[in-house]
C-alpha cells in the first residue's frame, strides 16, 4: 500500500515555490502564522491557541519553526524543517513576538531586509494580544502575502488526491453503517457514535501503521446528521440537537475521514420509511440539480457557470423560495476552501481542483434535500471520489 502521507520531497517543493514568489516581490524571506499553511509546508499539525507559532523560510531556503515550549517535542517528531526554536510561554516575561523578532535577526531577516508575511502579526481569538511584526522589527518592510499559500493549495497534487480518495473510501463505510443504524426511535447521537466508532476501528485495522489522521478536526472516520433531521433538516447548517428519529423523517447526513490532514465530503438525503409524494418530488429535483452541476464542470470555464446552470433549474421549476446557498466549494485540508461554485466567482476551473458539489432544496416544515459528493477535475471533465448510492430507492432506512 502506498504510504498515506505527503512526501518530504513534496513539502520541500512547496516551500521552494513559496520562497520564489515572495522573492519576486522583493522579500528576503517568508514568515507564516496560519496553522493550515504551516501544516501544508511542513506536515506539522498543531492546535492554534493564544501561544504564537510561525514558520520562517529564510532566503537560502532553510526553515525554522517558532513554537511555544510545550510544542517543542511535538514539532521535532512531525515537522519537516531544518530547525525548531521554542520560547517559554505566552504572555511570559518577554512577549513571544519579541522572541520572534530576535530569532529573525539571528537568521538575517529584518533591518534592511524586507520580509514577506501571511499576516501583519500573529492572531488568535483565544485570548491573544500582541504587536505586529513591523512593531517588533522597526525599520523592516513587511510585505503582506495573505493568500499566497491558499492559492497554491487550489490545485491538488496526485499525492493530495490520493489522500482525499482514501478519506472518501472510509467516509463511505461510515455512511453505510450510519444508514444501517438509522432506525425509528434511535437518537442521532447514538447512531452517529456507533457508526463512526465502528468505521474508525475498521480503518485502523485495515491500514495499520500507515494510517495517521494528522488533523486537529478529529481522528478516523465519522458520519452523522448534525441535527438535520425531520423539519430541522431545512436548516442547511443546523447543529446537533440529539433528535430521535421517527418514521417519515427526512435526513440529511454527512460523512468523511481524516487522512494525514486531508478530508472529503459525502452527504446524502435519506428517509425513515417510504417517502411521500412531496418528499420524493423534492428529492428528484435535488438530484436533477446535482446532475446539472456535474455536467457544467469543465476545465477552462469559470466556477460561476456551475452556479448559473443550477440556478436555471431553480428558475425552471419555480423553486426560489427553497434556495439557500451556492452549489459547492473546494476542499482538502479544510472543509471549506476556495474557489466556490458561486455566481460571483470567476475563478477558472482547472484539472487537479477538488470540489464538493451540493445543490440543496430547503422546505420549511418538511426538511432539506441535499447530496454532496467530492470530485476531482480532470483534463476533460470530472472524476467522482465519493461513490455512495445517490438514488432514492437506495436511501430509505428502516
Amino acid at each position: 500500500m502506498t504510504e498515506l502521507r505527503i512526501s518530504v520531497t513534496e513539502l520541500k517543493e512547496r516551500r521552494e515555490r513559496a520562497l520564489r514568489e515572495v522573492k519576486e516581490q522583493g522579500a528576503g524571506g517568508f514568515v507564516l502564522f496560519n496553522a493550515t499553511s504551516v501544516f501544508y509546508l511542513t506536515g506539522f499539525a498543531f492546535f492554534s491557541t493564544e501561544r504564537p507559532a510561525a514558520l520562517i523560510i529564510a532566503g537560502d531556503g532553510s526553515t525554522t519553526l517558532f513554537v511555544p515550549r510545550l510544542e517543542q517535542e511535538h514539532a521535532a517528531e512531525e515537522a519537516a524543517c531544518d530547525a525548531i526554536h521554542a520560547y517559554p510561554e505566552y504572555p511570559g516575561e518577554k512577549h513571544p513576538m519579541l522572541h520572534l523578532a530576535d530569532l529573525l535577526r539571528e537568521i538575517g531577516l529584518g533591518g534592511g531586509v524586507a520580509i514577506a508575511a501571511d499576516a501583519p502579526g500573529y492572531g488568535s481569538p483565544q485570548g491573544y494580544d500582541g504587536p505586529k511584526l513591523e512593531e517588533v522589527l522597526p525599520g523592516t518592510k513587511v510585505i503582506l502575502a495573505p493568500k499566497l499559500i491558499e492559492r497554491h493549495r487550489v490545485i491538488k497534487s496526485p499525492g493530495e488526491v490520493a489522500l482525499i480518495r482514501e478519506s472518501a473510501r472510509w467516509g463511505n463505510l461510515a455512511h453505510a453503517l450510519l444508514q444501517e443504524y438509522s432506525l425509528p426511535g434511535r437518537t442521532e447521537t447514538e447512531i452517529s457514535a456507533r457508526a463512526s466508532l465502528e468505521a474508525t476501528a475498521a480503518m485502523i485495522k485495515t491500514l495499520g501503521p500507515s494510517f495517521e489522521p494528522r488533523s486537529t478536526r478529529g481522528a478516523g472516520a465519522h458520519a452523522g446528521f448534525r441535527g438535520q433531521i425531520g423539519p430541522n433538516a431545512a436548516l442547511p447548517h443546523a447543529i446537533t440537537k440529539n433528535l430521535r428519529l421517527k418514521t417519515g423523517d427526512v435526513l440529511v447526513t454527512g460523512a468523511g475521514a481524516a487522512v494525514w490532514g486531508y478530508g472529503s465530503e459525502l452527504e446524502r438525503t435519506m428517509f425513515v420509511g417510504e417517502p411521500d409524494s412531496k418528499q420524493a418530488r423534492f428529492f428528484n429535483l435535488m438530484l436533477e440539480m446535482q446532475e446539472t452541476a456535474f455536467a457544467a464542470i469543465k476545465p477552462g470555464l469559470p466556477c460561476a457557470k456551475v452556479d448559473e446552470a443550477v440556478r436555471a433549474v431553480f428558475e425552471r421549476h419555480g423553486l426560489w423560495a427553497y434556495w439557500r446557498h451556492h452549489q459547492g466549494h473546494a476542499l482538502g485540508l479544510l472543509g471549506h476552501e476556495g474557489p466556490f461554485f458561486d455566481i460571483g466567482d470567476q475563478t477558472i476551473i482547472q484539472p487537479g481542483m477538488v470540489f464538493s458539489v451540493e445543490p440543496g432544496i430547503y422546505v420549511p416544515g418538511l426538511g432539506g434535500f441535499r447530496h454532496s459528493d467530492t470530485l476531482v477535475v480532470t483534463n476533460d471533465g470530472i472524476e467522482l471520489l465519493t461513490y455512495y448510492p445517490r438514488d432514492l430507492a437506495s436511501l430509505i432506512c428502516g
